[in-house]
């Protein structure tokens, strides 16, 4: 696989050498796309038959989960820090 990777890298610089020094040229001559004609035609038909829809609203009776909340006295962690007095020494 190699030696055909290889071998095709050498074709290319062979031939990219013949284009550089004017040994090999290549002509080229303008194509054109090819002219296409269209006649009239007919779209097929469709026809459906679909549901109707309505929407609204009513009113009915469900029962509902109601939530409660009580307040309770724990103990939490807390951080207290206190600030050297501002008396102008400074701890050195």
């Amino acid at each position: 696989m190699r030696a055909l990777l290889v071998l095709i890298g050498l074709a290319a610089l062979v031939v990219a050498g013949l284009l550089a020094t004017g040994m090999m040229t290549l002509s080229t001559s303008p194509g054109s796309l090819p002219s296409l004609h269209l006649e009239g035609g007919k779209a097929p038909a469709v026809k459906a038959d679909v549901a109707t829809i309505s929407v609204g609203t009513e009113n009915k009776s469900i029962e509902v989960p109601t939530v409660t909340t009580t307040t309770k006295t724990i103990t939490v962690p807390t951080v207290t820090m206190n600030k050297p007095a501002e008396n102008g020494n400074t701890a050195q």
